[in-house]
């Protein structure tokens, strides 16, 4: 069978990368346009099986787009993409004829699914890679939370799309972002880090865009800031929820288009850096709130990866410690068999940065090879005499949770993820594991 061609149209470079690179990573031709006027002259070209399409664009919109192809091409499958949830513009899409209405941050499994399905290779054939990855050294992931998680990111590295990186404090979020940037075409360029959170308001802007001598009290020189120089690389804004509103404004807009302004001076200054956030708060709480910008959010979030906290990836906790222990130790070190119980049992509220701190002072109190418990924080020490959570009856109520809402949406798997406040990979994750149980979930 011929391989299908895509046709990718979006004004926005981050977003045309991440599906241009995706659906090629998954066997597609792809074409990409910047915009619908573009995309309508490819069409003419023809050899077209597609059309994957923004809504809103400056010139022709993606529903203009869409109503003129149908004129010339009335059986083309077309799929609208847009951050902002419009039921009414849904509506009309559907009406005219477009085969299905995806928002941003796009889905990568929900998009692959449409994709088949209109190009007749239907099916949920998991996700591959186009080539292999090797983690860097250092790096722990024996938890199918955490491969996802880095088979995400090899998906996503070669683009230049923004990622949002999400998960609680002391995660990794930081490591996955060294990894992205690692994976990329960019890795040869620096890795510029700002932890939002940790600079003052007053000089947070300085840190970012520089700032000319002279410009404020104690500016002595000219300051070249972080965007400036993350040029031909990666900038990763850690902490990006404690970001005032004047300054969420003009992220706005260097993430637009690179343009930016130092302090004190009138001439524009252009970045070409690759953008990476994060965030331990649900943005899109902060959104509703009033508190975060919606459409700075959806300009960060052309692609978000979850890191899940450790107490989720307890296959993660000893070789971690394993690992932290080689590091502070040199090698020599183990663990008695009542500090292994007491790391898996421990809840680890403040996961991997908790777990590397505990190593740390375990090394420091043991005075030899063997780490004992009395080297153990206490919290962590009682933890092997806590009983285990019912952990039975937990994935018994997950299981009838997850099949019962499978069953009331017809086995349609993005809307039972819908329905279980989940997304539609994880929901995938779990179907694979009950079937690996033997229990029924409908048509694979």
């Amino acid at each position: 069978m011929k391989t299908p061609r895509i046709l990718i149209v979006d004004d926005d470079p981050g977003q045309r990368s991440l599906l241009d690179s995706f659906l090629r990573s998954q066997g597609f031709d792809t074409v990409v346009a910047d915009s619908g006027e573009r995309a309508l002259e490819l069409l003419r070209a023809g050899n077209v099986n597609m059309m994957i399409s923004d809504v809103r664009m400056p010139g022709l919109s993606g529903l203009e787009t869409l109503r003129r192809a149908r004129q010339e091409h009335a059986t083309l499958p077309v799929l609208l993409v847009t951050a902002y949830a419009d039921i009414r513009d849904a509506v009309v899409a559907m009406r005219d004829g477009a085969l299905n209405y995806l928002a941003k941050p796009i889905d990568l499994d929900e998009l692959l699914d449409s994709v088949r399905q209109a190009t007749g290779l239907s099916g949920e054939t998991p996700l591959t890679l186009a080539d292999d990855r090797v983690l860097p050294a250092g790096i722990v992931a024996k938890s199918a939370g955490m491969q996802a998680v880095f088979r995400d990111a090899a998906l996503i590295a070669p683009s230049d799309s923004r990622v949002l990186i999400t998960g609680e404090s002391g995660v990794g979020k930081e490591v996955l972002a060294d990894v992205i940037h690692a994976w990329s075409a960019r890795a040869g360029g620096p890795l510029v880090k700002v932890n939002c959170a940790a600079i003052p308001e007053t000089l947070l802007e300085s840190e970012l865009f520089g700032h000319e001598k002279g410009s404020f009290t104690g500016a002595h020189a000219q300051h070249i800031g972080r965007f400036e120089r993350a040029n031909g690389g990666t900038i990763f804004l850690d902490e990006i929820a404690e970001m005032s509103p004047a300054l969420q404004a003009k992220l706005l807009r260097v993430t637009h288009d690179g343009w930016f302004q130092r302090i004190g001076s009138n001439r524009e200054c252009r970045t070409d850096a690759r953008v990476l956030a994060a965030s331990n708060r649900n943005l899109e709480e902060l959104v509703k709130q009033g508190r975060f910008r919606e459409d700075l959010f959806y300009r960060l979030n052309v692609v978000e990866i979850h890191v899940p906290p450790l107490r989720e990836r307890r296959e993660d906790i000893l070789p971690l410690a394993g690992l932290f222990i080689s590091e502070f130790a040199k090698g020599r070190a183990r663990f008695s068999e009542t500090v292994v119980a007491s790391l898996e049992r421990y809840s680890w509220p403040g996961n991997v940065r908790e777990l590397r701190n505990a190593m740390e002072r375990a090394v420091l109190l043991s005075g030899s090879e063997m780490i004992l418990p009395e080297h153990l924080p206490s919290r962590i020490r009682e933890a092997v005499a806590e009983p285990l959570a019912p952990v039975g009856q937990l994935e018994e109520v997950e299981r009838q949770a997850i099949l019962q809402a499978l069953r009331q949406h017809r086995f349609n798997r993005t809307e039972t993820a819908k329905a279980l406040g989940i997304s539609r990979r994880a929901l995938l994750y779990k179907l694979q594991r009950l079937r690996d149980l033997g229990y029924e979930t409908g048509p694979s």
